[in-house]
């Protein structure tokens, strides 16, 4: 009886070293154990293995992506799976925390190439913060306020941040933490050194977003330049037709003078007059000329600016996915 009293103590405790020793993995492996359950019996579609290719993450950056399932989708489904989320969301991808999807709208406009890949690497960089230890969370979130304080140049970014200041205060250093990442060409050493962990090649990807973005750049300032253009054009054909309007009445009041002259007998005040009233005609005539053809160019250069404004408008709706195209 005593020998199988010490057996079963013995047994007793090894089974609850083994519990302990089974909970502490538990804990300290959580993260592993809950990779392996989203990771387990999935494939990645062709599409996503491409998306992830192009922007040249390392195999930290893809395991955190497939971890999340992305999935490229259309106007309708990506609404359906980013609609009123409690998480980091834009008309572009959002991100369920915590590793539970990364959607990206899929964008069809081939002047936006590349917009698809730096979608996917801002969500992937959210759900990559997710993940940082409180200590790393804080080293990085120094840097990340250092260079926005004396770093950044960009002014739309700057713009972009400040939205993001005054509606979602609690996520802007996140949200630096997506957007640095993706879109400025040139961080701090610190930082660069630190995204190196997630892209082998993050110029690539920041030139995704430099290339698209100058489709829109690009066009909003030939507009801007032609609004210019015909602010002035505008005057001056205010000017031409208030000189039209002068000179016209000065031509009908030395006509009438002239048929006076005529009636009275006072030619030679006649003859002194024919070459002035002549001179006057042809001036007025050249105007006249010269205010069609700055017409011409000023309706041209109207339809021009709005031909522009319009790709804006189109460029603006494809990456909206939001937006709703009207039936015809």
């Amino acid at each position: 009886m005593v020998m199988q009293h010490k057996r079963l103590k013995r047994f007793l405790t090894g089974s609850l070293f083994v519990l302990l020793l089974a909970c502490l993995l538990a804990v300290t492996q959580r993260q592993a154990i809950h990779d392996w359950s989203r990771l387990y019996g999935y494939t990645p579609p062709s599409s996503v293995v491409q998306l992830v290719d192009d922007i040249t993450v390392t195999d930290k950056a893809r395991h955190i992506l497939y971890v999340n399932h992305p999935a490229i989708e259309d106007r309708q489904t990506f609404n359906a799976a980013c609609h009123n989320l409690d998480a980091h969301t834009s008309v572009l991808g959002c991100y369920h925390p915590v590793d539970h999807g990364i959607y990206v709208f899929h964008i069809t406009d081939q002047r936006l190439a590349g917009v698809d890949q730096v979608t996917a690497a801002h969500e992937m960089l959210h759900a990559a913060y997710d993940r940082l230890s409180s200590k790393e969370r804080t080293r990085v979130n120094a840097m990340l306020q250092d260079y926005y304080d004396h770093g950044l140049q960009d002014a739309r970014i700057k713009s972009i941040i400040g939205v993001y200041q005054k509606t979602e205060p609690n996520d802007v250093v996140n949200e630096m933490h997506s957007i640095f990442g993706t879109e400025c060409g040139t961080l701090s050493p610190g930082l660069e050194a630190y995204y190196t962990q997630y892209f082998q090649n993050r110029a690539k990807v920041a030139k995704y977003a430099s290339d698209y973005q100058d489709e829109f750049t690009s066009r909003q300032t030939l507009v801007a330049d032609y609004d210019s253009r015909i602010t002035t054009m505008k005057q001056q054909l205010n000017d031409n037709i208030a000189r039209l309007g002068t000179q016209e009445a000065q031509i009908i009041a030395l006509k009438a003078q002239m048929d006076r002259d005529t009636s009275n007998n006072n030619i030679d005040i006649y003859n002194a007059n024919v070459p002035i009233y002549n001179a006057k005609i042809d001036a007025y005539n050249i105007l006249v000329t010269t205010t069609k053809a700055l017409m011409a160019t000023y309706n041209q250069t109207i339809t021009t600016r709005n031909q522009l404004a319009l790709q804006v408008n189109d460029l603006s709706h494809s990456i909206d996915s939001t937006f709703q195209p009207i039936s015809k």
